[in-house]
């Protein structure tokens, strides 16, 4: 029984690694540009797309709407230190780069839209925020996340070229991000 513990506590401390610790690299991700400039891995995965998400106002969005726009997925929660330093950075960059192609698109994992409201204006979050609890078939289809915050760059041609774990900061996606605009 002490066995499965340490297993237990283990895989937690792992968890909690990933989640706490700047931009783990994910297996396969390609950790600097390329020649070209760009930071998308030759194998990287195409994104799916396909899904239909309530937002937290009760909207319907279609993932498939933002096809062709580099885009900034970030799955995340209210209650989450790393998410919550993460937002300021891009809103700002949600208003820097939204008219050459960027789009912002936060997927909250567990609240309910009445705790995502207040929290947005306070956060002044001018991005889609999408209502992920109860929809684990949209975590999956981008997992496995160890722990949050996690956040996708996908190219305007559909490709998953980082994924990264925990707090990486706004100067990094920015420069991520015109790689890819």
């Amino acid at each position: 029984m002490t066995k499965i513990r340490w297993i237990v506590a283990g895989a937690a401390v792992v968890a909690l690694v990933y989640a706490l610790i700047p931009s783990l690299p994910s297996p396969g991700a390609a950790v600097a540009k390329k020649a070209d400039g760009s930071i998308c891995p030759a194998n990287a995965k195409k994104a799916n797309l396909d899904f239909t998400v309530k937002d937290m106002n009760g909207e319907t969005v279609k993932l498939s709407a933002f096809k062709g726009k580099v885009i900034l997925l970030d799955f995340w929660a209210t209650w989450c230190p790393p998410c919550k330093a993460e937002i300021p950075g891009f809103v700002e960059l949600q208003n820097a780069y939204r008219d050459q192609g960027l789009q912002v698109v936060g997927v909250s994992v567990d609240d309910t839209p009445d705790k995502l409201k207040p929290f947005a204006s306070e956060y002044k979050m001018n991005y889609p925020v999408l209502v992920g609890l109860e929809r684990d078939d949209l975590q999956d289809a981008y997992g496995p996340m160890w722990g949050i915050p996690t956040t996708y760059l996908i190219s305007r041609e559909g490709l998953i070229c980082r994924k990264n774990s925990g707090i990486v900061g706004k100067a990094q996606y920015e420069s991520d991000i015109k790689s890819l605009l």
